[in-house]
């Protein structure tokens, strides 16, 4: 049943209504491939009885005639961020290890009621925090891919969405959830050569979701292709008065309005994304993709966004400023991990546990969020960022008054291996310096594969749009999609 792993999210569905395959035959094919994986370590839990018992709903209803849903017969994979009911959840921390959630979140419900099955929860950077899934407390994920040339060195698969991005390269699954707060969506997805969209901020609910930075923080798909995210995201968004933040708003039919005629249409070219320093083939790319989309119709402006380089220094003290009050509930006393000696008191008992059980970056983005939150220094850095955050949020307002959207870069480089920059937290968090600005601005970004670096790993274009303009993001990403025609996949080796 290989062949079936090949398939991506729409061709499962369309098979398994058409009766070219059953759904079981499509959910044993996964199961299979993520139990001959273990070397990507992509998995923290597999659950073959919940794609089996999904599957079997699918094949049940197509034999009683009933109306298949609108996943019927495809099984997914879930970030192990996302709480789901009965089966083990911890963020990939010791700290939440061995935690079962006694509900499910909504992001996965809706799944669910879709018709999708679970093959398992994907592992990923602690709490969400990193770029290349080595902070996780269950070991790194390892990319399916290898650089030419005969290095065989473990590459990263981008983080903090690791185990998503690798599980579906390595045909493990058809697609997964992620999540995004700076990029944890889109660069994994440029590493390993997929699709990724991080929607508008509100558009998936954040129910259920372990919060790292609740102002950034959102869900969204990766696929194989940009067909298959938009498929994913009509399924996964929506409105949930669960959630705070949620956006009351329909959730339109993606995948039916999806084009990849950019005529009428103006992409913008954000001159400060030009990095002094900047890979060659990186820029190579961008040059191309800017040809791509003239191809497919659209007018090409240049467009200035003046703030873009205070995105990271600002993002690094509201997001860790959020986690330390978000993690401050961690403490030994109501779920999760509790270190306690005897003849301790609470706080010996409070440090014990969060010494013990979360990770070095995990405690490094606490402290700094702490001190940019205390008392002498709120005003001179968590202040000053958020103002920061709002000249960026204005900078594409104005932007999109002269153009639809904007073509940049995904990423600054191909994947690097493991070790090769965890040593030195500065280098890692400016993998992100792409990504960040539409993260603090709240704007639907996707990244999509352009083609591969001098070494045979794959590079990525980002896309970003409007506020809610979901539907340009995907349209602009086909565009690019069928231009650039990318069709190279690692070779097995786990």
């Amino acid at each position: 049943m290989s062949e079936i792993t090949d398939l991506g999210i729409a061709q499962l569905r369309d098979g398994v209504r058409a009766g070219i395959f059953s759904a079981r035959e499509v959910a044993e094919a996964f199961n299979a491939a993520v139990s001959g994986a273990k070397a990507l370590n992509a998995f923290i839990v597999e659950t073959p009885e919940h794609a089996l018992a999904a599957a079997d709903a699918a094949d049940a209803a197509r034999a009683a005639g009933d109306p298949l849903k609108p996943l019927a017969g495809v099984p997914i994979g879930m970030k192990d961020l996302f709480a789901t009911k009965g089966v083990q959840t911890t963020a990939a921390s010791h700290m939440l290890e061995g935690f079962k959630p006694v509900y499910e979140l909504t992001v996965s419900q809706r799944l669910w009621d879709a018709g999708a099955g679970m093959l398992g929860k994907l592992n990923l950077d602690q709490f969400a925090m990193g770029s290349s899934n080595e902070t996780s407390y269950f070991g790194n994920v390892i990319s399916p891919w290898r650089r030419g040339g005969g290095d065989n060195a473990p590459l990263a698969p981008g983080g903090s969405s690791g185990g998503s991005s690798a599980a579906i390269a390595a045909r493990l699954v058809p697609g997964a959830t992620g999540t995004d707060t700076g990029g944890s969506i889109r660069q994994p997805a440029a590493f390993t050569g997929i699709s990724g969209i991080k929607p508008t901020y509100g558009r998936c609910s954040r129910y259920g979701v372990v919060a790292f930075a609740s102002s950034l923080d959102q869900a969204g798909p990766m696929a194989r292709d940009v067909k298959d995210c938009a498929i994913l995201l009509e399924n996964m968004a929506g409105f949930d008065p669960k959630d705070a933040t949620s956006l009351n708003l329909p959730v339109p039919n993606w995948e039916e309005a999806l084009s990849g005629d950019l005529r009428g249409k103006k992409i913008g070219i954000p001159k400060e994304y030009r990095l002094d320093g900047s890979p060659e083939e990186i820029i190579k790319l961008w040059d191309r993709g800017i040809e791509w989309v003239k191809d497919a119709g659209a007018e090409i402006v240049e467009v200035s966004l003046p703030h873009t380089k205070y995105a990271l220094p600002a993002y690094y003290i509201i997001a860790p400023a959020e986690a330390s009050s978000n993690l401050a509930r961690y403490d030994g006393v109501r779920y999760g991990l509790r270190e306690l000696a005897e003849g301790q008191n609470l706080q010996d008992m409070y440090a014990a546990t969060r010494a013990a059980g979360f990770g070095d970056e995990v405690k490094r983005r606490i402290l700094i969020g702490t001190y940019v939150l205390s008392a002498g220094f709120y005003d001179a850095y968590f202040t000053q960022a958020s103002k920061v955050r709002s000249l960026i949020a204005r900078d594409f307002e104005n932007a999109f008054t002269v153009c639809d959207l904007l073509l940049t870069p995904t990423a600054p480089s191909a994947a690097f291996a493991l070790g090769e920059k965890s040593a030195d937290p500065l280098a890692m968090y400016l993998n992100d310096v792409f990504t960040v600005p539409s993260s603090l601005a709240g704007l639907p970004a996707m990244s999509v594969p352009g083609g591969l670096d001098a070494g045979g790993l794959p590079l990525g274009l980002q896309i970003i749009g409007r506020p809610l303009d979901e539907q340009g993001v995907l349209g602009a990403g086909l565009a690019i999609e069928q231009r650039a025609g990318f069709t190279a996949r690692p070779e097995q080796w786990w």
